[in-house]
């Protein structure tokens, strides 16, 4: 696995890697993260993959790890 980049959007931390064909998209907020895997041949380079990350992909990342976040408190709870 190849790491292409590391940056940070909106508050989240961000890293690009390439392996098995794929672009790797890792997501990362707190001690929550999400990946998203994407097919190599569809992209010309890894700059059109970045692309993808507009504020629209970021917001709904960030709100899926805030119900990620809720879920793991409400686990807690009935621990």
């Amino acid at each position: 696995m190849r790491v292409l980049k590391d940056f940070s959007l909106q508050g989240c931390r961000i890293t690009l890697f390439q392996w098995n064909n794929r672009y790797l998209i890792k997501l990362e907020e707190g001690p929550f993260e999400q990946t998203f895997k994407v097919d190599q041949f569809v992209f010309n380079d890894a700059g059109e993959v970045e692309k993808l990350l507009d504020e629209a992909f970021i917001g709904e990342a960030l709100e899926r790890f805030s119900a990620m976040a809720k879920s793991l408190r409400d686990a807690l709870q009935r621990a």
